[in-house]
C-alpha cells in the first residue's frame, strides 16, 4: 500500500476575512512602502532619512499649488480608472485605456489645431470635446465588436491598439509640425482657468463623474446586467440578457470617459499633445487602481490618492537630489510591490500540516511566555491580581455559599456528645 505524502502547507482562500483587518493591512503596507522608498533612496545617496522626508513632504504640501496639483493628478488618474472599471467588472479585460485616452487627446488636438483662434473659444471647446468622445468611443468599440462577433481575445487586441494609437498621434504631429520636437503646443481654443485656479474645474468634473459611476454600477439596471454578465455569461443568457449588447454598450461608456480624460489632458492640463507625455502611462496605472480598489469608486479614489502621493513626493525629492526622470517610477513600483503583496495575504492564508501546526502553536506559546516575562514587574503583578480576582469569589459570594452558624447553638449541640463520651469511658473502667 502506497503512502500518501501530505504537503507541508497549502493555500486556501479566506472566506470570513473582515474588511477592517484587510484595510488595516493595506495601511500598514502603504507605510512600509514609503519607508522602503526612504531606505532605498538613502542607501543610494549621501543624504539622510530626515532630508528625504523633508523634501518628500515639501513637494506634496510645501505650497498651495503643490496641494492643488496633488488632488488634480489624483482626479485625472481616478477618471481613467473609472473608465476601465465597468469593463473589468464585466470581466472584459480592457488593457487599452492608454490608447483610448490618447485617441481622445488626438480628437481634441485636431479641433484646437485647425479651429483655435479661427472661431470663438467656446465653440472650439465644445467641438473638441465632441470629437474627443467620438475618437474614444471608436477606439473602445472596435475590440468590443470583435469580442461580441467572433469572441476574440480582448486583452491582446486592446493592448496592440495602444501602439496603433501612438503611431497615429506621431503621424499627426509630424504632419502639422514636421520640424518640431515631437510635442504640439496650443495657446488658443483651450479651457481657461476658473477663478484663477487651473485645477478646480477638473477636480469638480471628476468628483461628479465618480458619483454618477458609483450610482450607475450599484443601482441601475445596466450596472446589474454588467455584474451578471461578469459572473456568468450563461446565466445572463438564461435570464434574457443580450450579452453582445451589454459588451458593446459598456465599451461605449468606457470610450466616453476616456475621451473626456483625453480632452481634459489636452485642453485643460498640458495644453499640448505628445505620444509620450500626454497620457504618461496613466492608462496602465488606472488598470491597477481599478483592480486594487475592488471596482469600487470610493476605494479607487483612495488608491489613486496614495499612488499620486508616492509619485509626486518622489518626483520632488528626485528633482532636489538630481536622480533622474526614472526615479519616481521606481518608487511607484516599490509602492505597488507592497500593496499587491499584501493583497495576497488579504485574500489567501497558509494552512500547515497538523504536526507542523502543533509545533508552531507551541513556539507561539513560548514567545508569549517570554514576552510576558520581559514585561515590567508592576504590569505582571497587576495582571496576576486581575486573574486572581476573576478566579476567586468575592466575600459576599462566600457568605452566600456557606451557612452562618451561631456559637451558642454549637456549644449546646456539643454538650450531650461530651456527656456520652464520659459515660462510655467509666463503663470501660468498670469492665477492666
Amino acid at each position: 500500500m502506497t503512502k500518501v505524502h501530505e504537503p507541508l502547507f497549502h493555500l486556501t482562500k479566506r472566506t470570513n476575512g473582515s474588511q477592517k483587518r484587510a484595510w488595516a493591512l493595506r495601511g500598514v503596507a502603504f507605510l512600509i512602502s514609503v519607508l522602503a522608498c526612504a531606505i532605498i533612496t538613502v542607501s543610494l545617496t549621501e543624504n539622510d532619512m530626515g532630508y528625504f522626508f523633508d523634501k518628500f513632504f515639501n513637494g506634496l504640501f510645501g505650497t498651495p499649488r503643490n496641494v492643488w496639483n496633488l488632488f488634480h493628478e489624483t482626479a485625472i488618474l481616478l477618471l481613467i480608472a473609472l473608465a476601465v472599471t465597468p469593463c473589468f467588472k464585466m470581466k472584459f479585460w480592457n488593457i487599452g485605456g492608454e490608447g483610448q485616452v490618447l485617441m481622445g487627446a488626438l480628437g481634441a488636438a485636431v479641433i484646437i489645431r485647425f479651429m483655435g483662434g479661427q472661431t470663438a473659444d467656446a465653440l472650439t471647446i465644445i467641438l473638441s470635446l465632441a470629437l474627443s468622445i467620438a475618437f474614444g468611443i471608436v477606439w473602445a468599440v472596435i475590440p468590443a465588436l470583435f469580442k461580441a462577433k467572433w469572441n476574440t481575445n480582448e486583452t491582446l487586441l486592446t493592448l496592440m491598439m495602444n501602439y496603433i494609437a501612438v503611431c497615429l498621434v506621431n503621424f499627426f504631429i509630424k504632419s502639422v509640425a514636421s520640424s518640431g520636437t515631437g510635442i504640439l503646443t496650443f495657446s488658443k481654443g483651450i479651457i481657461p482657468a476658473l477663478g484663477g485656479n487651473e485645477f478646480i474645474l477638473k477636480i469638480i468634473i471628476v468628483a461628479v463623474l465618480t458619483t454618477l459611476m458609483a450610482i450607475y454600477l450599484k443601482f441601475s439596471k445596466h450596472g446589474y446586467e454588467i455584474a451578471v454578465v461578469g459572473e456568468s455569461p450563461n446565466t445572463a443568457k438564461y435570464v434574457g440578457i443580450n450579452t453582445k449588447v451589454v459588451i458593446v454598450r459598456t465599451l461605449v461608456l468606457c470610450g466616453v470617459l476616456c475621451g473626456i480624460a483625453g480632452f481634459l489632458l489636452v485642453s485643460a492640463t498640458n495644453h499640448s499633445l505628445s505620444s509620450e507625455s500626454t497620457v504618461g502611462g496613466r492608462g496602465f496605472t488606472g488598470v491597477l487602481i481599478s483592480w486594487l480598489g475592488q471596482f469600487n469608486p470610493v476605494f479607487m479614489a483612495l488608491m489613486s490618492f496614495l499612488v499620486v502621493f508616492v509619485e509626486r513626493g518622489s518626483t520632488a525629492y528626485g528633482n532636489f537630489a538630481r536622480l533622474g526622470a526614472s526615479y519616481p517610477h521606481v518608487m511607484t513600483g516599490v509602492f505597488f510591490f507592497f500593496i499587491i503583496a499584501v493583497e495576497f495575504f488579504v485574500n489567501y492564508k497558509f494552512v500547515f500540516r497538523p504536526d507542523i501546526q502543533e509545533k508552531l502553536d507551541a513556539l507561539t506559546l513560548k514567545v508569549k511566555v517570554k514576552f510576558s516575562k520581559k514585561q515590567p514587574q508592576n504590569e505582571v503583578n497587576a495582571q496576576t491580581e486581575e486573574k486572581q480576582e476573576e478566579q476567586e469569589p468575592s466575600k459576599e459570594d462566600k457568605t452566600d455559599d456557606f451557612e452562618i452558624v451561631d456559637d451558642a447553638a454549637t456549644d449546646d449541640a456539643q454538650e450531650p456528645q461530651l456527656e456520652k463520651r464520659d459515660e462510655v469511658s467509666e463503663s470501660e473502667k468498670e469492665d477492666k
